[in-house]
């Protein structure tokens, strides 16, 4: 028999080598941008299209990164200082008053899903039920003062639309929450195994040492944290970045004027654009008169909670059999939603 050591190394070893060809993807193609722009290639390459993607790719990373940061940081502070006794007391075992925890949660830590994601596995690690965690990634990126202000402000002369918008994510998280309860029984994060021998090694050595500086100890979450996931961040931005110059949105703008047509196009090009929630109440204002209410809203519910770079970032968390459930049971949710707000005439 292969003593644990060697059977943890060779769990980790392909897994490791697919993170590592990501970093050095991403890398080489920031580097690649960098010389186009820098060095005489910037004449062979500067035609338009280019020059919008470098535009968007560089848009997309800055508008993230300090929501990134955010959650680094606060999934560090999670690490070090909150306790798996903590979080079971706090969480309480009937799912519906554990789903109303998580909604409160989202208030309190204002941050969209780049930040969410990193933050959410320390928790899961930690004792907070996957359902109570689902419903958190959901909901937090649109429940909170923040987002409901910039839709209320983009949408001023009609408030309901930001009192729907809150109304319809919270529902879909309600739901998608009960279903993971019901029926996601085993657990759902990668490398569980592995993770918890090297989170018991380090919690031993940390409780042997003893005097170790707490600062050190964050900062040194915080930046491991920083590099996992902001390696998906600007392979997703890559992503985002060519299918925004490759989809004409003359064309997007002439399927939105039909009702069912014009909410699945509006969640798919939330899911394309993939921007953050406490911005892209501006982009659908703009779009309200080729689109309908009830598809904008669906755009603004759909997007936070689903879209590329945040499907990137779970599927370094969870399987990815979990992330494609949870993102049909949200756009189904999201879209029936869309349905009813357009039979009240929205």
């Amino acid at each position: 028999m292969k003593p644990l050591r060697s059977i943890a190394t060779e769990k980790r070893t392909p897994v490791n080598s697919n993170r590592h060809f990501l970093i050095i993807v991403c890398l080489l193609f920031v580097f690649l941008l960098y010389i186009s722009s820098t060095t005489g290639l910037s004449s062979v390459f500067s035609i338009t299209k280019l020059q919008v993607f470098k535009m968007i790719f560089i848009s997309i990373i800055i508008e993230a990164l300090p929501f990134i940061l955010i959650g680094v940081f606060v999934s560090a502070i999670l690490q070090v200082y909150v306790t798996d006794q903590m979080i079971r007391r706090f969480i309480p075992k009937n799912p519906i008053l554990g789903i109303l925890a998580a909604s409160v949660l989202g208030i309190i830590f204002p941050i969209c899903e780049c930040g969410m994601v990193p933050a959410i596995r320390k928790l899961i690690k930690k004792g907070m039920p996957l359902y109570v965690a689902v419903t958190f990634i959901l909901v937090g990126p649109i429940l909170n003062p923040i987002v409901f202000l910039s839709t209320l402000t983009a949408f001023r002369n009609q408030p309901t639309v930001a009192f729907y918008r809150m109304g319809l994510a919270f529902i879909v998280a309600l739901i998608v929450g009960l279903i993971v309860f019901q029926f996601v029984k085993s657990n759902q994060l990668r490398e569980q195994a592995v993770q918890t021998n090297e989170d018991h090694h380090h919690h031993d050595h940390k409780h042997n040492t003893g005097s170790q500086n707490k600062f050190i100890e964050i900062v040194g979450h915080a930046v491991h944290e920083f590099f996992d996931m902001g390696k998906y961040l600007v392979f997703g931005s890559i992503i985002v970045a060519l299918l925004q110059i490759i989809i004409s949105q003359s064309s997007l703008i002439e399927l939105g004027k039909s009702g069912q047509t014009a909410n699945i196009l509006m969640m798919g090009l939330g899911f394309i654009l993939s921007l953050c929630s406490t911005s892209d109440a501006f982009v659908a204002q703009s779009l309200q008169t080729f689109f309908t209410k009830s598809s904008l809203i669906g755009f603004m519910v759909f997007g936070p909670m689903i879209n590329i770079k945040g499907i990137l970032m779970m599927l370094a968390v969870f399987r990815s059999r979990f992330v494609l459930l949870l993102s049909t049971l949200v756009f189904i949710f999201v879209f029936i939603g869309t349905l009813v707000l357009q039979s009240i005439n929205l």
